[in-house]
């Protein structure tokens, strides 16, 4: 590995040497000053809490955060077999917590409350469109919490901002925390039917620019994609608002790519592309841990057994320098699960490594937030269990196409300049219809083949929710993980424990939740 750090420490140097320059200029142009407007500066704190590293791909995200804990826990990164290796950091936890509380996301949107609760009601009919699109991001956000750690201080939290007294938020319920979210995202869709944007709007939405019909699209997809989570422990509640929804879909339009394989995903898909001041890279985080091998399942199993396209934008074949040539292995090859971290030490040459320009060398890559694909097997689910097998295997063969161009996109679109040229239509289709990935079997074996297309799909770049639906669904059926010899560490934990230092600071409402906060205990959609 010493070697190989060797190659990529000079590309490393030239892309983070800008990686200290600042934001804030972009962002200035993006909204008002509040010194030179009478109204509160709602536009500002908007920008605010999409400009959020948790939103985008950026380094201490996935170094600390998805890269320690989701990616291995998925087994969508490769991760070093060692005894710690599924041991939560307490420190990493904790800033993450912190960037949604302290005063992060949640943080903000209590003082665009406070802000609006004191406008006039003319002033506040100007600001809804803000409170609407923020609310929509802190669901989406909070959503995730809850997949993290299950129960959480929600509806009490942030109350300085809000009201300039401290009051230690209690932990709210998770599964009414989840009708909270799923309940107010109809809501908002309903806002944005009829909404109008404007040009303040539209300078302040660095995710949208403004566009109205996204924010709608995003936010019914969001709400497809909990009410799907909990369609094991409420399955009637699911089915009659999937089902609902999928038959109206100018009453709930999707971010579906227009149910196109081939579609245009960087107009179709909620993405938060890096401000033009980014110039660094998840180089560092995916080498320092070390991430940077091909997962075995993932390309051994998966990809390779299928001959599928996106094998070339996910991974590089990697080789060794002999001499003074760089000789490519011949072919793609995952280093097997079961390797030491020796034996990767001393062999890693011959196997294949994460791809530079789609996602680890790429100061282009946008945070994702949904995708068509994601959309698309979320439809082909429901419709395999409550609806038809036809409406079932055109949604999954669009999905399956749309992830190919979607994995494509990232790579064209790259600042790195080793590119692969995208495979004709009729190449993808024949490989959506043709290999082992053909959606055929009985209802069991096509949901697998959802499931596991799902997991590929979202990969490490999505980390949290390849974790949440390889715990809903059980799939992909995964090879044995590695057993550490840690005590109480042994096996992947199903949910992360609460970070020290809500315990020490929140102590009084953190008995409400202490006998669950063990890493065996199962988020409440999680009956797999």
């Amino acid at each position: 590995m010493k070697k190989f750090n060797k190659i990529l420490l000079f590309g490393s140097i030239l892309l983070t040497l800008g990686s200290f320059q600042s934001c804030k200029t972009e962002l200035e142009d993006r909204y008002t000053d509040p010194e030179q407007t009478t109204l509160p500066n709602i536009p500002a704190f908007f920008s605010q809490i999409l400009n959020n590293s948790r939103l985008r791909s950026e380094y201490w995200h996935y170094r600390t955060f998805i890269l320690m804990h989701q990616a291995r826990y998925t087994q969508t990164a490769y991760f070093a077999n060692e005894n710690t290796m599924y041991q939560q950091s307490d420190s990493y936890i904790n800033d993450y917590w912190k960037d949604f509380y302290s005063p992060g996301i949640i943080g903000v949107y209590r003082s665009m409350e406070r802000s609006y609760n004191n406008l006039s009601t003319e002033e506040k009919v100007s600001r809804d469109l803000y409170m609407n699109a923020a609310k929509v991001i802190l669901y989406d956000q909070a959503s995730k919490l809850v997949d993290n750690f299950g129960d959480i201080p929600f509806s009490e939290a942030g109350s300085l901002p809000l009201t300039d007294v401290i009051k230690l938020g209690k932990f709210d319920d998770q599964k009414e925390l989840y009708t909270i979210f799923i309940d107010g995202l109809k809501e908002i869709n309903t806002f944005f039917k009829t909404a109008n944007s404007t040009s303040e709007f539209n300078r302040a939405d660095i995710l949208n620019s403004g566009d109205l019909e996204k924010w709608r699209k995003y936010t019914n997809s969001l709400r497809l994609r909990l009410l799907m989570r909990i369609s094991n422990v409420d399955e009637n509640k699911a089915k009659t608002e999937i089902m609902d929804m999928l038959s109206n879909p100018t009453e709930y339009p999707l971010v579906d790519g227009k149910n196109t394989g081939d579609y245009s995903v960087g107009s179709e898909d909620i993405l938060l592309k890096p401000l033009t001041t980014y110039t660094s890279s998840l180089l560092d985080a995916v080498r320092e841990l070390p991430s940077y091998y091909a997962p075995d399942y993932m390309l051994n199993t998966v990809l390779k057994t299928a001959n599928d396209p996106r094998t070339a934008v996910l991974f590089d074949k990697f080789g060794e320098t002999v001499g003074e040539k760089f000789i490519p292995n011949k072919e793609y090859q995952a280093m097997p699960i079961t390797f030491t971290a020796a034996q990767a030490d001393a062999q890693f040459m011959k196997y294949s490594v994460v791809d530079s320009a789609t996602a680890w060398i790429n100061n282009k890559l946008p945070g994702v937030l949904m995708t068509a694909a994601e959309t698309n097997l979320i439809k082909a689910e429901a419709q395999e269990r409550w609806g038809t097998d036809a409406a079932a295997k055109t949604a999954y063969e669009t999905a399956v196409k749309q992830s190919v161009n979607f994995y494509y996109y990232l790579n064209a679109s790259s600042s790195n300049n080793a590119k692969a040229t995208k495979p004709s239509n009729d190449v993808i289709d024949k490989f959506v219809t043709e290999s082992n990935i053909a959606f055929s079997g009985d209802k069991n074996a096509k949901l697998k083949l959802i499931g596991t297309q799902k997991w590929l799909h979202f990969g490490w770049l999505q980390g949290e929710q390849a974790w949440s639906e390889y715990r809903r669904t059980g799939y992909p059926t995964l090879p044995a993980f590695p057993t550490s010899s840690l005590n109480g560490f042994q096996r992947p934990p199903v949910r992360l424990t609460y970070p020290s230092s809500e315990i020490t600071n929140n102590s009084e409402n953190y008995q409400a939740v202490r006998s669950k906060d063990t890493r065996d205990t199962k988020i409440f959609w999680d009956v797999n």
